[in-house]
């Protein structure tokens, strides 16, 4: 073997030798690493845990509230139908009660103004006889 040959064959081992110690490190730093983002990651979890339980309950409690909301809407929509139906039903029974008098005190009306009628032309023929009479006795001759 030739002296270039040994240098050549040492260049390589050198550089191979780096090579796995550039791998080593990179591996150790790579576990390193990982170690950390595990240990973030557990910690934001912990300090997160709280937090989804506390939305958990707030949705819960949305829930809720949204369906004793909607239970209480129903409940004031038939309490408002049934007033309504209420008052209707009173207002077509006073329209009843007051219309039938009203009608009744029409129809007298009516009788009481057909009454004077009568007398008027009653009074009014007796003097249109007491004047046709006078006529027809100064030409009765």
């Amino acid at each position: 073997m030739t002296t270039t040959t040994e240098i050549f064959l040492g260049v390589i081992a050198i550089a191979t030798l780096t090579m796995a110690v550039v791998q080593v490190g990179i591996i150790v730093v790579a576990g390193m690493l990982a170690r950390r983002l595990s240990r973030l990651a557990d910690q934001v979890e912990r300090e997160l845990t709280p937090l989804f339980g506390h939305l958990n309950a707030i949705g819960r409690d949305a829930a809720r509230a949204t369906a004793l909301a909607a239970a209480q809407v129903e409940r004031a929509d038939l309490l408002f139908a049934d007033v309504a139906a209420r008052v209707e039903q009173t207002l077509n029974g006073v329209q009843a009660s007051l219309g039938r008098p009203a009608r009744e005190g029409r129809a007298l009306f009516s009788a009481f103004r057909a009454g004077l009628q009568v007398l008027r032309d009653l009074r009014h023929n007796a003097r249109g006889r007491q004047g046709r009479s006078e006529d027809e006795d100064a030409l009765f001759i």
